[in-house]
């Protein structure tokens, strides 16, 4: 099926907020057309947002495979936790979920941190592929994907560390942010914190940061006070799409 569209593939990335797909050319990771995005239905069942991914893939007109992301750990595609989305995700069947919604066509769903990682190591900043690394992305929550030498340990979820009496998503997340009304001088501070029990505990060789909030990078980055070296991701927040690109393309399914 693929072959027939050509070297390009379709993802999707499903978060606390929004729901957006695209086309990506898998030479270079670049769209391909124009980004759809919708907004994530509240409660964010998995029906409901089964519903709204058909119809992302209905208005781009794609006939072809689909790759997914989902804010969950995903193994042997069932969801085993719902993080800012419906705890009705957990325990669901996600490949059967999306095959009924898109017409039994093939999907691979993915944790949308995992995704992001990926992409990030084929078409990003090359440090990505060297070594210890740590890829956060900031949003609704905070997601990671742990790298070594590109090759990535999935599932984890360190946004959901417990910094004090906190997860660290809670103290540090963009939407701790807006949520709190802090300027970046003070987010870059709780960001720090949650940064140096990463550090202390992992020993990452470099952090790689992305989510929405990497496009102000210049804003924040500078004022960490962590001493692993910290780089803004090189796909922003478009890497979340071409990773499912990439998962299904590879006709991953974790």
């Amino acid at each position: 099926m693929l072959v027939a569209m050509g070297n390009i593939g379709f993802g999707i990335d499903i978060g606390g907020s929004g729901i957006k797909g695209a086309r990506v050319n898998m030479d270079d990771g670049e769209f391909v057309g124009e980004r759809i995005k919708i907004r994530t239905p509240q409660p964010a069942t998995p029906e409901a947002v089964a519903q709204t991914v058909a119809e992302i893939v209905r208005t781009a007109e794609w006939t072809a495979p689909v790759g997914i992301t989902l804010p969950s750990v995903i193994r042997g595609q069932v969801a085993y936790s719902a993080a800012n989305i419906d705890p009705a995700w957990i325990g669901t069947d996600v490949r059967e979920l999306f095959d009924r919604h898109l017409d039994g066509r093939e999907v691979s769903v993915l944790n949308d941190a995992d995704a992001a990682g990926i992409a990030e190591v084929a078409f990003g900043d090359p440090r990505a592929r060297e070594g210890s690394v740590m890829f956060l992305t900031f949003g609704t929550g905070i997601g990671s994907a742990l790298l070594t030498d590109g090759k990535l340990f999935p599932n984890t979820e360190l946004g959901h560390m417990m910094i004090g009496q906190k997860e660290a998503e809670d103290r540090a997340s963009s939407a701790a942010k807006d949520r709190d009304g802090l300027s970046y001088k003070k987010w870059a501070k709780r960001v720090s914190r949650v940064l140096n029990e990463y550090e202390r505990l992992l020993n990452p060789g470099v952090f790689i940061v992305g989510g929405g909030i990497s496009r102000d990078h210049e804003r924040w980055v500078p004022l960490l006070d962590v001493d692993t070296p910290v780089f803004p991701a090189r796909l922003r927040n478009r890497a979340g799409i071409v990773g499912a690109a990439m998962a299904v393309t590879a006709h991953l399914a974790p």
